[in-house]
């Protein structure tokens, strides 16, 4: 049994444009044309998903797709650090960042841990591993840092020295035992 898992990372939000964590916010207006232009050169898929974010079914949907939200697929909810920059919440919690980037169990913001989400992805990706076809699925760059480090069998740690850009793709690929990461970074449009 063959699964393919094709990985989107949703379209560039003001947020992500300014170095911020993420909030539940619209796409840029440029981010839906590269969407739109990129529609044409993806393959066909058994099934589509989305997270739950604003942005994220907004890639969906400019791509064409008429995809169902899966919650697995959400980003990490980063609580009272959502819409601030990543230097701001330096500045004023350096413990809670330092906590943050060097524990998977943290979740100083007080909203989810980076160990909570990869145990979600992780399931997702197990589940898929157990069907055939192929899976397109518009997230965010933590679930496919989180999904990159569960298939390689990698340390959760080493999720920090994975870098996913706005709209590029990451594949895996399954033959009901085991999952490989077929191809990664290849930004759309």
């Amino acid at each position: 049994m063959l699964a393919r898992l094709t990985m989107i990372a949703s379209g560039a939000t003001r947020a992500t444009r300014k170095g911020r964590f993420p909030n539940d916010e619209a796409l840029e207006p440029q981010a839906i044309d590269r969407a739109a232009a990129l529609a044409a050169s993806l393959r066909r898929a058994d099934h589509v998903w989305t997270s739950p974010a604003l942005a994220a079914r907004q890639t969906a949907e400019a791509l064409g797709f008429d995809a169902t939200v899966e919650p697995l697929l959400a980003d990490q909810d980063f609580a009272r650090w959502a819409g601030k920059g990543f230097e701001e919440m330096q500045a004023k919690d350096p413990e809670g960042m330092e906590a943050w980037l060097s524990d998977p169990d943290a979740a100083p913001h007080g909203g989810e841990s980076l160990a909570a989400v990869a145990r979600r992805v992780a399931a997702l990706i197990e589940r898929l591993g157990a069907e055939s076809g192929h899976t397109i699925a518009l997230t965010h760059a933590v679930p496919i840092r989180a999904a990159m480090v569960h298939v390689l069998g990698a340390p959760l740690s080493s999720i920090w020295k994975i870098d996913i850009e706005p709209l590029s793709l990451t594949e895996f690929r399954s033959d009901g035992r085991r999952w490989v990461l077929h191809a990664s970074g290849v930004v759309a449009g």
